[in-house]
């Protein structure tokens, strides 16, 4: 008995046809957008390697945000440009911090929004590195303490979730313990489990003026090369109270993302960093590629990769397009 050759063209002939089989999907529930939040007031600085991408006082914040919620984005997450910085960070964990009187904005003017705080040192300490240093280095333990006075300070403010990101070993159980302590044990963590020592963070060490003033983070985050271990910290990270563990970057790790979906089941995020977002849009305003058309490809090859949100600095256009 012989069968008709399969034509799998047939279900590829209109885009009726493409869109009912259509295997990964993206909507407005997989983004959170990433937003800069800096002092003074009627501020809104463009970053130049970031087109679309600014720096903004509180009030054009809540503005933002606002604009992002009624877009149908659930979430941001905040990264703070302070008004000092010193050795240690120390703005960062004043109640008084950018990121906090922004928390506070938010949580009261765009209120059904998910507020997202990244926790760590490299934009609020004047050496760029994301934690106290000692001989040169930096100081895994001292720098935990610390970090649970930030994530403490973030969550009282009104953070809903909060983002360890600077790879420093215990992070998550050290902040766990500092939320149920202070009797916030019903805000999540959002832990960078496997965060790379990546050339695509160019862009955002601009947008966050985070750059280390010598030498680099290769000390801390994870080598480029290195697969397996990323599950060694994402399962630490998990043990130590995670609710959600991220990738970073995404597009050059979508092994990575797939090799954790597979073996975790919890929540996993990816960052779609800005070296990613910075290529598109310079290669887009050549002409030298169809930037909407890549961007939707690179998002939904995350998404297929195993990612169930993606923060991306093209959440509002994306939103905007769906």
């Amino acid at each position: 008995m012989s069968f008709p050759t399969q034509r799998l063209r047939r279900l590829r002939k209109t885009d009726s046809l493409r869109r009912i089989v259509r295997e990964t999907r993206l909507s407005r529930d997989d983004l959170v957008a990433p937003l800069f939040v800096c002092p003074g007031e009627g501020v809104e600085r463009e970053v130049p390697s970031m087109p679309g991408v600014f720096q903004r006082s509180v009030d054009r914040l809540v503005e933002e945000a606002r604009a992002i919620a009624d877009l149908g984005i659930p979430a941001v997450i905040l990264f703070g440009l302070p008004e000092r910085k010193d050795a240690e960070g120390s703005a960062s964990w004043s109640a008084g911090g950018i990121v906090q009187r922004a928390l506070r904005a938010l949580r009261e003017k765009v209120p059904g929004l998910a507020l997202v705080a990244d926790v760590c040192f490299c934009e609020y300490t004047d050496h760029g590195h994301c934690g106290v240093l000692a001989g040169g280095e930096v100081a895994n333990d001292a720098t935990l303490a610390n970090l649970a006075l930030q994530a403490v300070s973030f969550a009282e403010a009104g953070a809903d979730v909060l983002a360890p990101s600077g790879m420093m070993d215990g992070m998550v159980g050290a902040i766990r313990a500092a939320l149920d302590r202070a009797g916030c044990e019903d805000r999540a963590i959002l832990s960078y489990a496997a965060k790379y020592a990546s050339g695509f963070y160019g862009p955002f060490r601009e947008a966050a003026e985070s750059a280390p003033a010598f030498g680099d983070r290769r000390g801390y985050q994870m080598d480029p090369a290195n697969a397996r271990e990323a599950l060694r910290e994402v399962r630490l990270d998990i043990e130590e109270g995670a609710d959600i563990v991220m990738v970073k970057p995404a597009l050059a790790y979508l092994d990575v993302i797939r090799r954790v979906r597979e073996t975790f089941d919890i929540p996993v995020a990816a960052y779609s960093v800005s070296g990613e977002y910075a290529m598109v849009k310079a290669a887009a305003a050549r002409g030298w590629i169809d930037g909407p058309r890549v961007r939707d490809e690179i998002l939904l090859s995350i998404k297929r990769a195993g990612a169930d949100f993606i923060l991306t600095y093209f959440a509002r256009e994306v939103a905007l397009s769906i």
